[in-house]
């Protein structure tokens, strides 16, 4: 019986500290985690400015990938054209995040001639048109309506991907606006665009293992009227947060929470593994002999 007692003791016992020790693994990871999404860049810190950033937007755009006109993550963009003008922003989004694009089209109070059909598109560093998870790229407006509006919510930007896939990776993203069917009397009314880009952290559940050796974004010192991507420094310390950058550089995928995570796991098989062995092991004395008195 004595045996018994003993037993359920130290069973108790390793419970217990099973138990506070998971809380303080817990409690250390979620602060390690806090800590790493503080540390890295940020899309939402350009937020708190609000409309403040949004009245310091651009008010113009470009026709073409060489001059198009660089804009921030939840900066407003604004720019008059014509019909049948193609107006062209390029913006920065990083490992991890996964962007947004809405985009309005304030149409002519003229009498038109029948519907028009506007389209969003987004290209990576590569010029490659990207899929998106949800949003109405493509939409038609009615003769007398007086704006569309469009969105795409892009894929979540990878550190790293094989060579064969259309992932999207970090560096500079296209985007791209025009009517793609309208009547031909239509053709050169006077319209207003606006253009809004957001982005959200997909934390370490979409994190890879892998990086690149320099984001996908125009040569340095020549702005985003660069044709091809040049080779830019991998540490975000040796690359100028200029040419269309995010505040505080490139991550690059170098950290993410996954990290944390993992280690609190490893923690708590170990400790689960001390508490199981010594919940079974029994008193130590061979079965054959009599319990101590």
């Amino acid at each position: 019986m004595r045996n018994v007692r003993d037993m359920t003791a130290r069973a108790a016992r390793a419970a217990g500290l099973l138990a506070s020790a998971a809380a303080l693994a817990f409690a250390g990871g979620v602060a390690g985690a806090g800590a790493a999404v503080a540390d890295s860049p940020s899309p939402s810190a350009s937020a708190s400015a609000g409309d403040g950033d949004a009245a310091k937007g651009p008010t113009e755009a470009g026709t073409s990938f060489r001059t198009a006109t660089p804009i921030a993550l939840d900066q407003r963009a604004t720019a008059g054209a014509s019909t049948g003008d193609y107006l062209y922003w390029v913006l920065p989004a990083d490992a991890g995040q996964q962007v947004t694009v809405n985009a309005k089209v304030t149409l002519p109070q003229s009498a038109r001639h029948g519907t028009a059909t506007w389209q969003l598109d987004v290209y990576d560093g590569l010029r490659r048109r990207q899929a998106c998870r949800y949003g109405a790229t493509t939409k038609t407006a009615a003769r007398d309506a007086g704006s569309v509006e469009l969105s795409c919510a892009l894929r979540t930007v990878r550190g790293w991907a094989e060579q064969w896939s259309n992932d999207p990776l970090p560096g500079n993203y296209y985007v791209r606006l025009t009517v793609v069917d309208l009547p031909q009397e239509d053709l050169g009314q006077p319209v207003t665009a606006e253009v809004r880009a957001s982005a959200t952290d997909a934390g370490g559940a979409r994190a890879v293992d892998g990086r690149l050796s320099a984001p996908l974004v125009a040569g340095a010192g020549t702005g985003a009227g660069t044709a091809s991507p040049a080779p830019r420094p991998s540490s975000s310390a040796e690359q100028p947060a200029a040419d269309g950058a995010p505040d505080g550089g490139w991550s690059s995928g170098r950290w993410s929470d996954r990290w944390v995570w993992t280690a609190v796991g490893g923690v708590l098989a170990a400790l689960a593994g001390i508490g199981g062995y010594r919940m079974t092991r029994g008193s130590g004395r061979p079965a054959h002999l009599p319990p101590r008195a």
